[in-house]
């Protein structure tokens, strides 16, 4: 097991977070639009310069719903210009059912976005849901993990701080 926040050596794969997995090679993310928290469409690029734990999730599942309480904790225990995470609704109905039901389970430190026709999930080879893809600095695929997680737990806060604390890979 990799130390929390140590540089050297590859990120911790395995642990309260499922089974990450990491790209052979950093691929950039797709341009495809979707809807920022305010309805705005927006692309991935928008978040350029920070570390993004992007999560594609919805309302309706079940999965989705039992990890949004640790993906709130890990942004508010890790959140920063340099670390984000960023939920993007698939429900169909997009900002209108997505953003007041985050309030009613309680999520406090995040904001969701959407997109609606699942476009951006598609060109994301989202396979299922919730599906957690991380992104580099630059903007390009580092990792992906389908499947529910506990991303406040030491090992996944462990796999984010290997890459905050990284020096860049070209």
């Amino acid at each position: 097991m990799v130390a929390v926040g140590a540089t050297g050596g590859p990120p911790p794969l395995s642990g309260g977070y499922g089974a990450y997995n990491p790209l052979p090679e950093r691929m950039p993310a797709p341009s495809t639009a979707f809807l920022d928290p305010d309805g705005r469409p927006i692309k991935l690029d928008a978040y350029r310069g920070s570390l993004v734990l992007l999560n594609v999730w919805a309302t309706w599942c079940a999965p989705c719903v039992k990890e949004l309480p640790s993906l709130d904790r890990l942004q508010a225990a890790l959140g920063s210009d340099r670390f984000r995470v960023v939920l993007v609704s698939v429900d169909r109905k997009g900002l209108e059912v997505a953003a007041p039901f985050l309030k009613r389970v309680g999520v406090s430190h995040l904001r969701t976005a959407a997109d609606p026709k699942s476009e951006l999930a598609r060109a994301l080879g989202a396979a299922g849901l919730p599906t957690s893809i991380l992104l580099d600095r630059d903007g390009r695929i580092i990792g992906k993990m389908l499947g529910d997680a506990e991303w406040d737990s030491p090992s996944a806060k462990a796999l984010i701080l290997h890459y905050l604390n990284k020096p860049e890979e070209t």
